[in-house]
């Protein structure tokens, strides 16, 4: 007879765009967006908490990678004072600020 056993949360979740693009980051870097941090909270009853592996039906795969970039940027210069801008292509604005919202980063 099998037991299930909740295994402890990874250090690594996985973030999937709509298109299917599968993006595996740090769980630290990706619950600086506040939808994440809930989802992926081990203390919830979300599906993501337990899978650690988030679907985001209404990102795609280009502007999920940026997110991701943005993550490890964030995580990279919490603690300078002069951070550079990052590099944002024009196209991609709009749709980074709607996916900003979404997350609630």
């Amino acid at each position: 007879m099998a037991t299930t056993q909740q295994q402890p949360s990874s250090d690594y979740v996985t973030l999937v765009s709509c298109d299917g693009y599968e993006f595996v980051v740090r769980r630290s870097c990706a619950c600086v967006a506040g939808a994440l941090r809930r989802m992926l909270d081990p203390n919830s009853s979300f599906n993501e908490a337990v899978t650690g592996r988030a679907v985001l039906e209404n990102i795609n795969g280009i502007v999920l990678e940026k997110v991701c970039e943005y993550f490890y940027y964030n995580e990279k210069n919490k603690d300078a004072r002069d951070v550079p801008d990052m590099d944002i292509p024009p196209e991609l604005c709009l749709e980074l600020l709607m996916a900003a919202d979404y997350l609630n980063t």
